[in-house]
Parts: C-alpha cells; sequence; structure tokens
C-alpha cells in the first residue's frame, strides 16, 4: 500500500487530488490518503445543495461549500476532522462493501483505546452507539475510492447550525441526509491519546495500518504530489469543487416558500429553482403596493439563487413600490434565506 499526505487544508483541493490519483495515477498497490479541512459543508453527489445547509449561516461564517463525486448525505468538516480515503482496483473490491475499507481504521481505533467502536449499517462507524464517521464510495474507469470521516474533535455546536434547513421550505427530489446522533472520538480513546492533536492521530492510524512503530520505515511508501500533478488538479478544482455549476447548479429543480409578517403587511414568497437559478417566483401577501409585484418577480427571473446576485437584480429596484412600507434588505432576506 501506497500513502499521500496532503497539506493543503481546502476540501476542494483534496477532493481534486483524490480525484486526480484516482483517475491518471496507476499504482500496483491500494492508495491511502489522509487529509483535513477548515470549516466546510461537502454534499452528495445526487443532493439538492440549499436543501442540505443553512445558506445564511453559511455566508455568515465564511464555511466552504463544495459538492463530491461520491453518493450519501452532507457533512460538516472543521480542523478537528480527519479524512481518510482509500483508491484501488475496481474489481478487487465489491461496490458499496465499505466494511473491507472501514474495519482497519476501526482495528487500529480498538488499539488506540477506543473499544466500542464499530462498523454498523451501510456505512458508518460508530463509538457507543453514537456515529463519529460517515463513509461513501465512488467507481469510474476500473477504479473505486472510499472516502470518509474520523470526527475527532469537531466543533459540535456548529454542525446543527450549519446542517438545518427546515424540513417545510424546500421540497425537492433531492437525496436528502439522515440525521444521526454524533460524537467526538477523543473522549474514547486511551488516556496517553487524550491530548492527541489531528497530525499525531493521522499517524497513529498510518502507523496501525502498517504495522509499524515508525513512520520514517515506511517513507519509501509516500506518494508526493508533483509540480505537474498539481497543474492537473488545479484543472479539477476550477472545473469542479471550486464552480458554482457543480456545486449549486447540479441540485434538483425544488420549490420553496417563505413568508413572514411585517407591520405593513404579510409577504408569501413562493419560488421554483432550477439549475441554481429563480425560475420562477410568485408574490402573494396583504401587503399594499402602487405598482404591480409581479414587476419585481420578472426583475428576479433566472438570478442565481443566493443572497448576492438577488441583491444585485434589485439593486435599481425601488421596491417600496411595489411593498409598501417593507425594507427592501429585509424583503432580500426572506427571499434568499
Amino acid at each position: 500500500m501506497y500513502y499521500v499526505i496532503m497539506k493543503d487544508h481546502d476540501i476542494r483541493r483534496n477532493l481534486a487530488t483524490e480525484q486526480y490519483l484516482m483517475n491518471a495515477k496507476n499504482f500496483d498497490e491500494p492508495l491511502l490518503l489522509f487529509y483535513y479541512e477548515k470549516p466546510c459543508v461537502i454534499v452528495g453527489r445526487n443532493q439538492n445543495t440549499l436543501e442540505e445547509l443553512n445558506q445564511k449561516y453559511v455566508e455568515d461564517h465564511n464555511i466552504v461549500v463544495t459538492r463530491r463525486l461520491s453518493g450519501g448525505g452532507a457533512v460538516y468538516q472543521d480542523l478537528g476532522n480527519l479524512c481518510f480515503s482509500f483508491v484501488v482496483d475496481a474489481d478487487s473490491e465489491d461496490f458499496g462493501d465499505f466494511k473491507s475499507f472501514t474495519q482497519p481504521i476501526v482495528d487500529v481505533l480498538h488499539q488506540m483505546g477506543a473499544t466500542s467502536a464499530e462498523v454498523s449499517g451501510r456505512n458508518d462507524i460508530l463509538v457507543d452507539g453514537k456515529k463519529f464517521s460517515g463513509n461513501a464510495m465512488y467507481t469510474r474507469n476500473g477504479k473505486t475510492f472510499s472516502h470518509g470521516t474520523l470526527m475527532l474533535d469537531v466543533d459540535m455546536d456548529v454542525v446543527p447550525q450549519v446542517l438545518n434547513v427546515p424540513e417545510d421550505k424546500i421540497k425537492s427530489k433531492g437525496i436528502k441526509s439522515v440525521r444521526s446522533r454524533v460524537t467526538n472520538l477523543r473522549p474514547y480513546l486511551a488516556p496517553e491519546f487524550q491530548n492527541i492533536g489531528i497530525e499525531e492521530f493521522r499517524d497513529q492510524l498510518l502507523k496501525g495500518l502498517f504495522n509499524v512503530t515508525d513512520i520514517d520505515s515506511i517513507k519509501d511508501k509516500e506518494y508526493h504530489v508533483t509540480a505537474a500533478d498539481q497543474v492537473e488538479i488545479d484543472k479539477l478544482y476550477d472545473e469542479y469543487y471550486n464552480n458554482w455549476d457543480w456545486v449549486y447548479g447540479k441540485s434538483p429543480a425544488f420549490t420553496v416558500k417563505k413568508r413572514q409578517h411585517f407591520d405593513m403587511g404579510t409577504v408569501d414568497a413562493r419560488l421554483t429553482i432550477a439549475n441554481g437559478r429563480i425560475e420562477a417566483i410568485h408574490f402573494y401577501g396583504d401587503f399594499f403596493g402602487s405598482k404591480d409585484a409581479t414587476e419585481v418577480a420578472d426583475k428576479l427571473q433566472g438570478t442565481i439563487y443566493d443572497r448576492e446576485h438577488i441583491n444585485e437584480a434589485l439593486a435599481n429596484v425601488d421596491t417600496n413600490g411595489y411593498f409598501t412600507g417593507i425594507d427592501k434588505t429585509a424583503l432580500v432576506e426572506l427571499i434568499a434565506q
């Protein structure tokens, strides 16, 4: 087995690296990748991005959002989470057989004191009955990767805030995440690992998986990304993971209802979103206005469905003529929230 230690802490570049190494490199043994990143949300290939996250919280806290190639549900990650990925020949493992990849990880965690860690269900790893690892798989051109998370010390206060969209607001045919009881792994580790950092945690796993006591003894198994590799990785970064069309535009069409009572009346906005843009919007309510609100709807048609672009579309519109006494900022917030 070979391994790669990724130095970048941007999930978009790490996923691009994973994709490149899978598609462009041929190793005569399985490849193991480890990486961790700054706060981010990664949605599954078949999900509706906006349906999975609290967009306002994401924007207010500068959380990176991207979409991965593999299926499964949305996950939040920060610098307290370690990701691992196994890249193998597709004919060496059955697609969907997550245990063949996760059990070796569990075995090492047992050695580190987390003796109640276990592979559970389709693609999770639990400790004391709570989820700390979710896994997903993707196959193409004779290669398969299976990647997963390991929540060592994730900020648990953020998780319910960033992955929180009221169910009655958005309706689509996207594959929805299943929320589980989650926990960090740290409290379950042996005393000597209680203060372990994410890099030391990674190295302990690496040594356990290779059955060695010293990282230096397996340095000949480490693959280093070259400058030529990086050029191709950057192309994938631009084409996929940092591309609005891939992250948001690939979402299934959906409808959304936004309703709010203001001092000068109630506004009920009904939207249809397709390819990440407002395909149609209708305003209902008991608000007042000297002009027809359908003119505002026309201005918004085709606009990217986020706060920034809705603001731009209405920048030169005096919305008071359509929604008397209702502040434009509040109106935009209602539509975009």
